[in-house]
């Protein structure tokens, strides 16, 4: 399937880079930590394509979507790392930051719940904290998929972003993730502003 897609590649560099972010091993799939990983998985099923190809250090897929070439990456570095394969690939591409585009797990919306901005701090997100640290920038935009609160407020934090998603939080989890890649390609548009207005909750 990926080398059919490869024939529609456009010509020119890639324009944009879009990041999902989340840790590699098997056993974090469905934890709440890689929602990144998880929306990015379902916007290549949505627009046909594998992120398949080892490269600075992440999985990528080099695309078009929305005419735009695109290069679809989940970093390979676990989670506190993920600025590395970002810093790599944007450099080596000349993606500027407003161009990199974010998608991560927030502690402080609820599932369902997307928050999408053009810029900001770490708000406490390791793998956000590695992308300023590496890029020298906290300016690109990105979209924050809710994943709850922790239950109480001495549960263990990283217990939490590690545990699985319940069943009860597995619907409202999906139409977060198909916001999201909707919100991927109105960004691509340079829509981000309707983007915001649309899916921010």
């Amino acid at each position: 399937m990926f080398d059919r897609f490869k024939s529609h590649k456009s010509v020119g560099a890639p324009e944009f880079l879009v990041v999902g972010l989340g840790n590699p091993e098997k056993k974090y799939n469905l934890t709440r930590h890689n929602s990144g990983f998880l929306c990015v998985d379902e916007l290549a099923e949505k627009h046909q394509f594998k992120i398949s190809k080892l490269k600075f250090k992440a999985v990528i897929a080099d695309t078009v979507i929305n005419s735009h070439r695109v290069i679809v990456m989940k970093p390979q570095t676990y989670m506190n790392n993920s600025g590395e394969a970002v810093k790599e690939a944007a450099t080596f591409y000349k993606i500027p930051n407003e161009k990199i585009i974010v998608i991560f797990d927030d502690i402080s919306l609820d599932v369902g719940k997307l928050r999408i901005k053009r810029k900001g701090t770490d708000g406490g997100h390791n793998g956000i904290k590695s992308i300023i640290a590496q890029t020298g920038s906290s300016d690109f935009p990105r979209i924050k998929l809710g994943v709850g609160k922790k239950p109480h407020p001495d549960y263990d934090l990283a217990a939490w972003v590690l545990s699985e998603f319940k069943k009860d939080e597995e619907k409202p989890l999906k139409e977060a993730i198909d916001n999201a890649c909707c919100a991927v390609e109105l960004m691509l548009d340079g829509k981000i502003d309707e983007a915001m207005n649309r899916y921010n909750s």
